[in-house]
C-alpha cells in the first residue's frame, strides 16, 4: 500500500483491490444517492461500520462465555415475552 493523503485528518493509503463488478456498481449507485463525496468515502465509511460490527460481535462473544453462552430456546422466549410486554402497543386506526 502507497501513502496517498489524507481525509478528515485521518492518513489515507491507496489500495488496490478486486471486487465483484455487480458489488461495485450498486455501490456507486449508492455512493451517488447518498450524495457520498466520493466513492472512496463511501467504501470507508461500509469498511468501519463493518469493523464496529465486527468489533461488536467479538465482544458479544466474550460476554456469552463469561455468563454462561447464548440463550437456550427457552430463555429466549421468557425473555421475548418480557420484551413485548414492555413494548408500548400502537392503537389501531
Amino acid at each position: 500500500m502507497e501513502r496517498f493523503g489524507s481525509i478528515n485528518g485521518m492518513t489515507t493509503e491507496k489500495l488496490a483491490i478486486s471486487i465483484p463488478a455487480e458489488v461495485l456498481a450498486r455501490a456507486r449507485r449508492s455512493a451517488k444517492r447518498e450524495h457520498a463525496t466520493s466513492l472512496s468515502a463511501y467504501i470507508s465509511a461500509a469498511l468501519e461500520q463493518k469493523s464496529t460490527l465486527d468489533d461488536l460481535a467479538r465482544l458479544l462473544d466474550e460476554m456469552l462465555a463469561q455468563s454462561g453462552g447464548p440463550l437456550t430456546a427457552k430463555e429466549r422466549r421468557a425473555a421475548d415475552r418480557v420484551l413485548l410486554r414492555s413494548t408500548p402497543r400502537r392503537r389501531r386506526a
